[in-house]
């Protein structure tokens, strides 16, 4: 039997990267960060700030960049591919993916983000899951939860109503729990509602374990945890790194204050972490050459372009490339998930190293001189390529960013540029949205080349020469303004508290629902082909729709469904998409299957999921703001309707089944006169509570109400549900 101290000791970690061992019972496992590429500290005992002296490893695109892919399948490939490295290094765990929502484009984390949307994050997130643990190693996924800001990101408590809780920020966690079963979960540093998500019992037992059905392991973000002992209680299983207060939980167990089975039950998913990785496959290493070309294929499939007049994309014609970040690519962001690649791509080189001017320098300080040299050089040109972007010491884990400008030096440089030479090409490098504001007119074309890994700048030389049509679409809407955005008058808070005022209307749930304009919308992409939608399709929940190439070449269109709802709810939400590549000419009937959870609706007075019955408007498009098929989809509702209450008003007691036929009956009696008022009293009327009648001397007493609310509640419709 292993000790009281001994098993307290394995409820924290050994040092920065490696979990407790106990003799007999359980091995020490080896950790590492990686959402896209491991980074395996050299030596055991390396710190965990010494972010650029990992082992090489591939440095796949981030999540910024593989969302806007919106392949499942090639993120599962990718995921495999991780997991293999990781297994190869020798790591059991990797910490990874992040998929915390992107509330607000200042987010200096973005970058490891998948989403403003909740669909698309659990879809792309659970592929990841599903191929780092298809070779055994675990996936933990991050960060648990409400984790949308950096600023004061170890102490804020973001202050969110559990109606946007569940329906933004928890939805992908759940659905990466239920259908991906990662091994383990990552809490966050911030607190919800006043409590440190690393102690929060509702978020890690009653909701995680308990109605998701979660059996992994919670560890905490690295320096989460200020209570051990609370921590523990609420459902945490280990602290990461050690702080030396293992005899606090030891301590708590002795006095009585810990329930001893509360420690016995996180060692057995301790133990249980251990035997799961220990059947992971074994690999003495990795084809470096394969990975880098699967991190070129999920670079191409990421890229979103913009914009294109006058199909000046693909380049045909003689061009010159500006910008330093074409040279020196930006290409994964800053802070623990910054990986030593296995080799570095950049643009220039990768498009046969045409005319060259840096234009700018990195440090964001103006240069006449470089200016002007690339000025000359566009000049000569039928086409500038100008590669602009966010130098690293702009966007990093650990700060927000205050403006989603670029370097005013670098649209210094794009405006004279753009004067020297009208066909100017813009790719973008950046790991959070950018404004286009005031200066996409300048350009013809432009490509958002995210951060896309170790081998993007060889992809955007295959996508701007046309060797691949672009296919990556917007998985967060580009505001007009800073100010459009929804959380704008609340992030990033103030003393301590950050609070979710914009509710569940988060990125494109907002701008469509208050039809505010953006620069370009949630989904949008363009490619070098054109496709047609037709044959919308409602049987049942089933939605089927035909998509074709009308264009002269091969390329992918990323088919998006969209449930338009009534009452209080977003005007439309994403249920379903599909990526598909069709030869010029080509049909493919695309098929989604609505479920309940689509339809649902979070109840805070029931508790649970609610679908009510009515009209849903079937929405098919290329983008939240350009559907192509519209249809209508009948729903019957779950059959809950709600209990009658003293507190019900008069227009929910009247639209009842059984308490409206009654109330009516009495009113009939009664009042009669109510029955034959003008509109503006039986409005006011009809939001008055049914007990409030009784100070009106119309013969709802107390009592009336009463036996009213009884002779219902007896009734099989009151509390109905399906």
């Amino acid at each position: 039997m292993t000790s009281l101290d001994d098993r307290a000791a394995l409820t924290s970690g050994s040092d920065t990267w490696h979990t407790t061992a106990a003799e007999g019972l359980v091995p020490a496992l080896t950790l590492s960060d990686g959402p896209h590429g491991l980074r395996r500290q050299a030596q055991a005992e390396g710190d965990a700030l010494a972010l650029r002296k990992s082992v090489p490893a591939t440095c796949f695109p981030p999540a910024v960049a593989l969302g806007s892919s919106w392949d499942v399948e090639l993120a599962t490939r990718v995921g495999a591919a991780l997991g293999r490295e990781a297994s190869a290094l020798g790591v059991d765990v990797l910490l990874g993916p992040g998929i915390n929502i992107k509330r607000s484009p200042l987010c200096g984390r973005n970058f490891e983000y998948f989403s403003e949307d909740p669909h698309v994050t659990g879809a792309l997130g659970a592929a990841l899951v599903t191929g780092i643990q298809s070779v055994g190693v675990g996936a933990c996924v991050k960060h648990f939860a409400v984790n949308n800001q950096e600023t004061d990101r170890m102490r804020v408590s973001a202050e969110v109503d559990e109606r946007t809780l569940r329906e933004i920020y928890l939805s992908a966690f759940e659905h990466i729990v239920r259908t991906a079963r990662p091994y383990a979960v990552m809490s966050a540093y911030n607190k919800i509602n006043g409590v440190y998500a690393s102690h929060h019992r509702w978020l890690l037992t009653t909701v995680l374990r308990e109605e998701w059905g979660f059996d992994g392991l919670v560890m905490s973000d690295w320096g989460a945890v200020n209570d051990r002992v609370a921590a523990l209680e609420a459902g945490l299983d280990l602290e990461m790194p050690p702080t030396g207060t293992d005899d606090e939980i030891a301590e708590a167990v002795r006095s009585g204050r810990l329930d001893e089975k509360v420690l016995d039950e996180s060692v057995e998913r301790l133990v249980r972490l251990a035997e799961r990785v220990s059947a992971r496959l074994r690999f003495d290493g990795w084809d470096t050459g394969a990975h880098h070309e699967l991190a070129r294929e999920a670079a191409r499939a990421s890229a979103v372009l913009l914009k294109n007049e006058g199909d000046v994309l693909p380049l045909t014609g003689g061009f010159c490339v500006v910008g330093e970040l074409a040279r020196t690519p930006r290409y994964q962001g800053g802070g623990s998930s910054h990986v030593v690649p296995t080799r570095l791509d950049n643009a220039l080189e990768a498009l046969g190293s045409p005319g060259f001017a840096a234009g700018y320098r990195l440090d964001g300080q103006a240069d006449a001189g470089l200016v002007a040299e690339a000025v000359e050089l566009a000049a000569r040109h039928e086409v500038a390529v100008l590669f602009l972007g966010l130098p690293e010491p702009l966007e990093s884990e650990g700060f927000d960013r205050t403006t989603i400008d670029l370097p005013a030096d670098q649209l210094d440089l794009l405006r004279a540029v753009s004067c020297a030479c009208p066909r100017t090409v813009v790719v973008l490098s950046n790991g959070g949205v950018v404004s286009v504001s005031g200066w996409q007119e300048h350009a013809t074309a432009i490509l958002e080349g995210w951060l896309l890994g170790q081998a993007g700048g060889s992809a955007l030389a295959d996508l701007l020469t046309g060797v691949c049509s672009p296919s990556g679409r917007l998985t967060e809407t580009i505001p007009l303004r800073l100010q459009d955005v929804p959380s704008y008058l609340h992030f990033p808070g103030s003393d301590g508290v950050v609070r979710y005022g914009e509710g569940r209307y988060v990125g494109y749930r907002h701008y469509d629902s208050a039809d505010v304009p953006v620069a370009y919308p949630f989904g949008h992409g363009l490619t070098y082909s054109r496709f047609a939608y037709s044959g919308l399709v409602v049987d049942g929940r089933r939605v089927e729709a035909t998509v074709t190439n009308t264009g002269e070449r091969f390329a992918h269109e990323v088919v998006q469904l969209y449930l338009g709802f009534q009452g209080d709810r977003p005007r439309h939400e994403l249920r379903g998409f599909a990526k598909v590549g069709l030869e010029p000419g080509e049909s493919a009937t695309v098929a989604f299957e609505v479920t309940e959870r689509d339809l649902a609706s979070w109840s805070v007075s029931r508790g649970g999921w609610a679908v009510e019955a009515g009209t849903v408007t079937v929405e098919v498009g290329a983008s939240s703001r350009d559907i192509r098929l519209t249809g209508e989809l009948a729903v019957e509702g779950d059959g809950h309707t709600a209990e009658l209450t003293r507190m019900s008003t008069l227009g929910e007691w009247l639209a009842h089944p059984v308490g409206g036929p009654v109330l009516r009956e009495l009113m009939a009696e009664h009042v009669p006169w109510l029955a034959e008022a003008g509109p503006a009293l039986l409005g006011m009327a009809y939001g008055v509570p049914l007990i409030k009648f009784r100070t009106f001397g119309i013969g709802l007493s107390a009592e009336v109400v009463d036996a009213l609310v009884a002779r219902c509640a007896g009734s099989p419709a009151s509390g109905r549900s399906a």
